[in-house]
């Protein structure tokens, strides 16, 4: 070595030494450092110690330092839930491949988010780890770890696998087990819960928990004594959610050990999940109530069963209907029977369901099918019952004790026995009297004559007799009718029928309607000797024999028959009064003629004969030469009554006394008058007629030509051609040929327009017309008439023409002639006639207050029948639930229920517990829905609108089931209803709504 190379060894030595210790220095101070952060670490002080980590990481070049400080870095991210956390753990894994580390970075932060709890990120992290690295210790705590992971996450399977592996560790060995027999307790492996359960009995950890697993096992197992007694000794130290459970334990051990009386206080603690019970929860209780004969009880639980499809539902809506039919509420055990005949999960249950479901359908009525339909149904599906003799003549009656005549007629068509032709023949006349009372006579007619083809039961044989003849009067069929009531008559059975009480009325107003007055009067006379109870129609009667009477010239005894119909007065006796009047002068008493009209202008002031009497009065005072009296009542009758047929009438008269005075200029003026205020009529005809008489007799004949022309309707070159065209029409309708009657009038009237016969031969034609059901054709030549000037022919016309109206129900048409009518007809009938159908057009124009005014206006008359009667009130009823008055509405609908029949019947008893529902009334409203469904089955639509109200006035009285069944049942069988379906849905909704609250085999509509 030179010497200069010692010197700079000498050099570098030192040099060295200090860099040496430098290095130890920055290693001992980084070393330190890394101790201070372990230090924090395992103080838990993550924040800081991560810091000081990674400062060592960085200050380091040592491979463990720095691969431990990213271990730990790693870790205190994870601690303090930074995002990056778990990316730094995988970069620790992939960055130091060979660390000790490793495997326990994995089993550390498993084992951290299992101690938070986060079991799903602890599954994750143990997933990584390799168990064949871990310690003993460490792969038991690693197994129970993970299988209880798997456990709280419900993955059973995966639990148990990490669970079996330790089921013989000191430390976690009961833990396992305890878990193991849960899970097995879960999946119902009620023998494997039982042998983990009794290896940890004497734990003091599981004790409490496992007390009412055991319970519950041994429940399960069948054990219910044990499972009594292990629940017992649990109870009084328990939580009030585990006294409910144990509470569900004890009861259904002794309602399984069939000791009812005990079930019943354990049954009732039970809350429920989550306070809700299911449909077993309510059977149970029912069930155990039912067997401790408590209906009352047992109902109360059963009927909170909704929704229920399955075995056992079908047993508890059987015992509901048999608890029902304890209690006598035979309606409400209908339709629990109908449930549980609908399930088939027991055979025997549902055969015994229905028998009793067709036997209440046959006592009671059944809303939702017909009675017969169900009595059928149950014979087609046990036709070898024991009970089908029994369910056979329950069916025969049924046809008629219904009251479904239509649907009865449907289910008799294609049977053929003896006695379903006996129900056939009575069915058809029931629902003939159906559709007559409705007014639909050609239908009842078919329905009589159904009848009449199978004369199985001689009573209904006759009774059909009676009611088609009735039908073929109505229909104006007079010939037909008086066939049809003479043989009613000669029928052995007639006299005990109750028809023959007025069979002489009867045939007697058919012999007046042929005009065989003599027979009328004859029968009117045997009707009115024998008959003392109908005072109505004795009084009626009376003023038909008296009509006959008079119309036959026999006054005195037509004199007679008006004075008895007056004594009764049950009918106005305006009119009676008015044709005694006529009837004393056609007898030749003219002075006493004088006087009873006198007394009857005076004493009917508002009688709609006033006018006619005026007229005859002022006819008499000419006959008596009473010329100044009889012009005063003239005049007095064209002031006082000046749309009046009698004023043209009037007139004309007054033309004739001045013309036949030789007062000329007086009479013309009249005449004219008459031709110029009611041109067409037959009085101007005459009056133009006498004018001209006069006016040759002055010399005028130019006058007269020159007035005639500004007459339209009189053609004077052409008169003796409109004569005689009409008088050829005019006979053939006289002789009733209808066909060349009307020919020849419409002939007339191509050819004379405005020809002197215009007004009658437009009348006639419009009668025959009508008569052959040609309305159409009618209403054209009514329409002429009731826009002339007023006639003889007006009133009629006018009753045609609204009626035309009324049937096509163009409310607006026919109302201005129905008030027409009103004011201006003579005859009583004619006016009720105008009344009754301006409320009912005005209710249809939603006109209500005109509605009812005109509704008032009928009731004040006290003579109309029961029919009109029903009409006003109805009408009263609708306007005032159009307008809200629910009082008004409510009263009119009681006095409705009095008169009425039919459908308006259904309309009113539907109303009745429609207020009683409103009212509250609940049990009262369903008996009124009852009634309406066992009465009036046929009016569908207000029993499908009824039985909505009864499944409300159900839910208010706490009876979920019934409400539902019912709604469910309105849903499925009255679909052709629209309004009443969309009701019973949302009502539906709302009691399924309100019941999933508390019971959760409910599923909500919502």
């Amino acid at each position: 070595m030179t010497k200069k190379n010692m010197v700079s060894l000498l050099v570098a030595i030192p040099f060295s030494l200090q860099i040496i210790a430098q290095e130890t220095a920055i290693y001992t101070s980084h070393l330190a450092e890394y101790q201070k952060a372990l230090t924090l670490y395992d103080d838990k002080q993550y924040g800081a110690a991560l810091l000081l980590f990674q400062d060592a990481k960085k200050a380091t070049d040592e491979y463990n330092v720095e691969s431990d400080c990213s271990y730990y870095i790693a870790n205190c991210a994870i601690r303090l839930n930074q995002r990056n956390a778990e990316q730094l753990v995988e970069d620790f894994v992939a960055d130091y491949p060979t660390s000790t580390k490793r495997n326990t970075a994995y089993v550390d932060v498993g084992n951290y988010y299992f101690e938070n709890a986060k079991y799903p990120y602890a599954r994750k992290w143990y997933s990584k780890v390799n168990e064949s690295a871990l310690s003993r210790d460490e792969l038991e705590k690693y197994n129970f770890n993970k299988g209880y992971s798997f456990f709280v996450s419900k993955q059973y399977s995966e639990a148990k696998k990490y669970f079996n592996k330790i089921e013989s560790s000191q430390e976690y060995g009961s833990q396992a087990k305890y878990y193991i027999g849960y899970m097995a307790y879960q999946g119902d492996d009620y023998d494997a819960a039982n042998q983990y359960f009794d290896q940890v009995n004497d734990q003091e950890r599981y004790k409490e928990k496992m007390s009412y697993y055991q319970a519950d096992l041994n429940f399960k197992l069948g054990n219910f004594e044990k499972a009594i007694t292990l629940a017992k000794e649990r109870i009084d130290s328990s939580t009030d959610e585990e006294v409910s459970q144990l509470s569900k334990i004890i009861g259904e051990s002794y309602f399984n050990l069939e000791k009812y009386a005990e079930a019943i206080p354990y049954l009732k603690a039970y809350e429920g999940t989550e306070g809700k019970w299911t449909n077993t929860d309510f059977y149970q209780l029912g069930y155990a109530y039912y067997k401790q004969e408590d209906y009352e009880n047992a109902v109360s639980e059963f009927n909170k069963i909704v929704d229920g499809i399955n075995n056992i539902a079908q047993n508890a809506y059987y015992h509901l209907g048999e608890s029902y039919i304890q209690l006598d509420k035979k309606q409400e055990a209908l339709n629990a029977f109908g449930y549980a005949s609908k399930m088939d999960f027991d055979k025997k249950i549902q055969e015994d369901a229905w028998l009793n479901y067709a036997r209440l359908s046959y006592e009671i009525g059944n809303p939702y099918q017909s009675a017969p339909q169900v009595l059928n149904s149950y014979l087609d599906a046990y036709p070898k019952s024991s009970h089908t003799t029994e369910i056979e003549t329950l069916l025969i009656d049924s046809y008629i004790t219904s009251k479904n005549y239509q649907e009865a007629l449907n289910l008799l068509k294609n049977k053929h026995s003896f006695d379903d032709k006996v129900a056939y023949q009575k069915v058809s006349f029931y629902r003939g009297l159906e559709l007559y009372n409705d007014g639909q006579y050609a239908a009842a007619k078919d329905m009589f004559d159904g009848s009449l083809k199978e004369p199985r039961d001689p009573k209904f044989t006759t009774r059909a007799t009676f009611w088609k003849a009735e039908t073929d009067y109505d229909l104006t069929q007079y010939d037909e009718a008086l066939i049809g009531f003479k043989q009613f008559e000669q029928q052995t059975e007639a006299s005990e029928t109750p028809e023959y009480n007025n069979i002489n009325y009867n045939i007697a107003y058919t012999y007046f309607k042929l005009k065989n007055y003599e027979k009328s009067a004859e029968y009117f006379t045997r009707f009115v000797e024998g008959n003392t109870d109908d005072s109505v129609r004795l009084n009626d009667a009376y003023l038909r024999l008296g009509d006959a009477y008079f119309v036959s010239s026999a006054y005195e005894n037509a004199i007679l028959a008006y004075e008895k119909a007056i004594k009764l007065d049950q009918i106005a006796s305006d009119y009676p009064a008015f044709q005694k009047a006529m009837s004393v002068g056609y007898t030749g008493q003219s002075s006493k003629k004088i006087k009873e009209l006198e007394q009857f202008i005076n004493q009917y002031p508002n009688s709609k004969l006033r006018d006619d009497a005026m007229y005859e009065l002022g006819n008499s005072y000419v006959k008596e030469n009473n010329v100044d009296k009889a012009m005063a009542t003239y005049n007095a009758l064209s002031t006082e009554y000046k749309t009046s047929s009698f004023v043209p009438k009037a007139l004309l008269r007054q033309g004739l006394v001045y013309y036949n005075a030789n007062d000329n200029i007086k009479a013309l003026t009249k005449f004219k008058k008459v031709a110029s205020d009611y041109p067409g009529s037959p009085e101007s005809v005459q009056a133009v007629a006498t004018a001209r008489l006069i006016y040759i007799d002055l010399g005028e004949v130019d006058a007269y030509a020159s007035w005639v022309k500004t007459l339209d309707y009189v053609e004077v070159s052409d008169s003796d051609l409109d004569n005689t065209t009409y008088e050829a029409a005019e006979k053939q309708y006289l002789d009733n040929n209808s066909d060349k009657a009307i020919k020849q009038f419409n002939g007339y009237l191509i050819q004379f327009p405005n020809g002197l016969h215009a007004l009658n031969a437009h009348f006639y034609v419009a009668q025959l017309y009508h008569k052959d059901g040609l309305t159409d054709n009618a209403s054209k030549h009514y329409t002429f008439v009731v826009q002339a000037p007023q006639s003889q022919f007006t009133e009629e016309a006018l009753m045609r023409l609204s009626q035309y109206y009324l049937n096509k129900k163009d409310w607006d048409a026919a109302t201005p002639l129905l008030q027409r009518l009103e004011n201006e007809a003579s005859f009583q009938h004619n006016v009720v006639f105008a009344q009754s159908n301006l409320m009912k057009a005005n209710y249809q124009l939603k006109s209500y207050e005109k509605a009812v005014a005109y509704a008032d206006k009928v009731l004040a008359n006290p003579k109309i029948d029961n029919k009109i009667k029903a009409d006003a009130h109805i009408i009263i009823a609708r306007s005032a639930m159009g307008t809200g008055d629910k009082n008004k509405a409510k009263a009119a609908y009681k006095n409705v229920e009095k008169v009425a029949t039919g459908e308006t019947a259904a309309e009113a008893l539907y109303y009745n517990a429609y207020f009683k529902n409103q009212d509250g009334e609940f049990e009262a409203s369903n008996q009124a829905v009852q009634k309406l469904a066992k009465d009036y089955s046929g009016y569908k639509y207000y029993s499908a609108k009824g039985l909505v109200l009864m499944a409300k006035n159900y839910y208010a009285l706490k009876d979920a089931f019934q409400a539902t069944y019912i709604l469910e049942s309105v849903i499925q069988n009255f679909s052709e209803f629209d309004d009443v379906v969309i009701e019973a849905t949302n009502e539906l909704a709302i009691v399924k709504g309100a019941e999933a609250k508390t019971n959760a085999s409910v599923q909500s509509e919502d």
